[in-house]
């Protein structure tokens, strides 16, 4: 499909979101670019991605200026004449006199990277209320809304109703300024599980299909990513012929209960994974996050010290492992300009990144309350990955045995965090493994 032409690898980049919630600046979003440029591009990082409330001037702020962690309700938003958000100047300088996110792309697509950008399915509400027209058609937008269909933890936007005339010309407007923008990563968000309808978590189906064609038709490949989760199973099949990316989760934060329910999400969706097709295991809440709350004193008086992942070290070579060989999007969320040396590290692992974008055939070995393995292949060399895992609290051995992975013979075997040869393999892999941590290995003939 054309759709799988722009995602033949799972993406790598930085999303805005875990670090500045709604109130990223362009001075943030570019320097976050500068640094992957200098030291992540060579490894495959390429995708920068601004998120929600790009185009509301005061987004994450209050009257005082202080920062807080919530939406805004019923806020204002930058519009031009055809209800078409437009990134709000107070925050995106070079955004003044209707030139919108082309100037930022520009010096991203300068810097050998790629941007993206997050938008909410539907259209805004101030646009409905104001009766703008809908560009290229005879209709406004209070014509094409669905006031039914709404988001519950967001109230910039109302569904559209794919049935109303312009409600795909709507689409296609919206498209065709992101593609003059040079947009190339589009995150469309309350759409791959509309929550707010538990009975239907897949009722934005259609609206699905219009962001689909309104791509294909907008002159410029993007990559599409739907959010949040948790993504029905029993629509993989639309999703695959419509997505790039999916979102398996609700927000996934540094919470070792939410690590842990990963495995059994990857698990479920593992035979879905191929080129083009990129189930989401979330963003990577590494190093610096939150720093909207840095600053912040919420009413009960409670100071917020949070901004720095609460994941050990060892959970994070789990999360790192177990979205590398499933083959996860790779999404940093921390602010990339705090990176400590461990943290780039991480992100910097070239036979770890390699696991993800040649995998092949990525499956759960097995997995029980103390601990989990998974399998994949090199796709071009035929070499074996194996990740043994650690999920209890107390340290463990953790083994896989030839029979169990289905492998015969002798095999090289080298430790790829620890970037060291460990000899021969003939009958088993075994470690000793840290609480919550996690040893990958690859086998060579």
């Amino acid at each position: 499909m054309k759709k799988d032409n722009v995602a033949l690898r799972p993406p790598m980049g930085w999303n805005s979101w875990d670090c500045y919630g709604p109130a990223v600046n362009e001075e943030q979003l570019l320097g976050n670019a500068e640094y992957m440029a200098k030291h992540l591009k060579q490894y495959g990082w390429e995708y920068v991605v601004c998120d929600i409330q790009w185009s509301e001037p005061q987004a994450g702020k209050v009257p005082s200026g202080r920062e807080v962690p919530f939406y805004m309700p019923f806020a204002r938003l930058e519009m031009d004449e055809y209800g078409r958000q437009m990134p709000a100047p107070e925050r995106f300088p070079s955004a003044a006199g209707g030139k919108g996110f082309a100037p930022i792309a520009e010096k991203i697509h300068k810097m050998g990277l790629k941007f993206g950008i997050h938008i909410m399915r539907g259209v805004p509400r101030l646009a409905v209320h104001r009766h703008l027209p809908v560009k290229g058609t005879d209709t406004t937008c209070d014509k094409i809304a669905s006031s039914a269909s709404i988001c519950w933890w967001n109230t910039d936007m109302y569904g559209i109703n794919a049935q109303m005339e312009g409600a795909q010309a709507y689409y296609d407007s919206i498209f065709e300024l992101y593609a003059s923008w040079g947009v190339d990563f589009i995150k469309v968000d309350d759409i791959c599980n509309t929550s707010a309808y538990p009975d239907h978590p897949y009722s934005a189906e259609k609206e699905i299909e219009m962001i689909r064609r309104a791509i294909d038709n907008c002159g410029r490949e993007m990559v599409l990513s739907l959010s949040p989760g948790p993504a029905v199973i029993e629509k993989a099949w639309h999703l695959r012929q419509n997505a790039n990316m999916w979102r398996l989760t609700d927000d996934f934060w540094d919470r070792w209960d939410l690590l842990l329910a990963m495995f059994e999400r990857c698990e479920v969706w593992e035979r879905q994974v191929s080129p083009g097709n990129w189930p989401d295991c979330d963003m990577l809440p590494l190093g610096s996050l939150r720093l909207y709350l840095r600053d912040w004193q919420d009413p009960a008086g409670l100071e917020f010290d949070t901004t720095w992942t609460n994941f050990t070290p060892d959970e994070q070579y789990t999360m790192m492992s177990l979205w590398s060989i499933f083959r996860s999007p790779l999404i940093m969320g921390g602010e990339l300009r705090d990176n400590d040396d461990f943290t780039l590290s991480l992100l910097t692992n070239e036979e770890i990144l390699r696991m993800q974008r040649c995998g092949t055939n990525a499956h759960q070995v097995y997995r029980n309350e103390r601990e989990c393995v998974w399998k994949s292949t090199d796709q071009e060399n035929g070499s074996v990955y194996v990740a043994l895992f650690n999920l209890s609290d107390i340290a463990g051995q953790v083994t896989a045995s030839f029979e169990e992975l289905e492998i015969a013979g002798a095999y090289q075997v080298r430790d790829l965090w620890a970037r060291e040869d460990k000899g021969i393999a003939e009958e088993k892999l075994s470690a000793q493994i840290a609480p919550h941590g996690a040893v990958v290995y690859c086998l060579k003939k």
